[in-house]
């Protein structure tokens, strides 16, 4: 009896070992990169990203420059379209319907590709732009383009209507780069790469831009791109340090994480449930990703728009 009970003991104890291990093979790693593609798939000039509807992440300069690459959710690569001319993207967002908007920093342009006839045209031509660099969207489809002039170290930021007519939103900035509108559609973030600042201005009902305040202010390194989670925590890339870090709507640092190379460019959110997190990072040419706790606010998007 005694040795009976003791077997009986000893299998169940060997049993919630067993369910142990498997609810910890199973609990997720959150915070911690692991490369998606390999090194230099991309050029230099990787930029971009996003997600469409099935996930797939559409990123800048593919192979060559003035190209568009789609990877799928597994790391598989190719050519999407070759953009006309001479033009070159850079940052890429999509609107509800799931046209895609491309910053063309060379020809001073927006550029907007259907996804299923790869029909690439201009939505908007600006010749006062120095070079159209990243851009966010509003929930009404208005567009937002951080503009800087790297000479100089100044910049401005462009509205852009739905039906592709400029308006200069910002002027007398630093070298604004990364853009993102907060998830309720009144606050828009624009940080500057070589000043360390995150500003947020106030979106009037007509879209104009004002109330600017300063967000966060880092000590070292620059920025670039910059995306809001689904609870308006925008995850900002720092190039030169290598991480993407999180902060809250307040400003407070809430994550940092390494994402295996000094220069990430850009990032978005992804995935199946909103909750990968993908950069561009410039030094491997290549996406790496991330899971975080919380989905993106571009894939929410995606979500009410079925």
């Amino acid at each position: 009896m005694i040795l009976r009970t003791s077997l009986t003991i000893a299998l169940a104890l060997a049993v919630l070992a067993i369910l142990s291990l498997g609810h910890a093979a199973d609990k997720e790693k959150l915070f911690v990169a692991s490369p998606l593609t390999k090194e230099k798939a991309f050029t230099p000039g990787i930029e971009g990203p996003n997600c469409d509807a099935e996930g797939n992440i559409y990123a800048v300069n593919y192979g060559r420059d003035g190209t568009i690459g789609r990877v799928t959710p597994d790391g598989k690569g190719d050519i999407f379209v070759q953009l006309p001319g001479k033009s070159v993207g850079n940052g890429i967002v999509f609107d509800k319907k799931g046209m895609m908007y491309v910053a063309d920093y060379v020809g001073h342009n927006v550029l907007r590709i259907d996804l299923k006839t790869k029909k690439v045209s201009v939505h908007a031509h600006e010749d006062r732009m120095n070079q159209p660099n990243d851009l966010a969207i509003a929930p009404d489809g208005t567009l937002y383009a951080s503009d800087p002039d790297w000479g100089k170290s100044t910049g401005q930021v462009w509205r852009i209507d739905t039906k592709g007519k400029t308006h200069r939103a910002a002027r007398g900035m630093g070298t604004a780069n990364g853009i993102e509108v907060s998830p309720d559609g009144k606050t828009l973030y624009v940080n500057e790469s070589v000043q360390r600042n995150v500003w947020a201005f106030t979106i009037g009902a007509d879209g104009e831009l004002s109330d600017k305040r300063l967000l966060k202010k880092f000590d070292d390194h620059g920025f670039d791109g910059m995306r809001c989670d689904v609870d308006g925590n925008l995850y900002i890339t720092r190039y030169g340090k290598g991480t993407v870090v999180v902060l809250s709507p307040a400003g407070k640092v809430l994550h940092e994480v390494d994402v295996l190379g000094e220069s990430p460019s850009n990032l978005c959110f992804g995935g199946p449930d909103g909750r990968t997190v993908y950069v561009t990072e410039v030094k491997k040419q290549r996406l790496v990703q991330f899971r975080v706790d919380r989905p993106g606010l571009a894939w929410k998007r995606w979500q009410e728009a079925k």
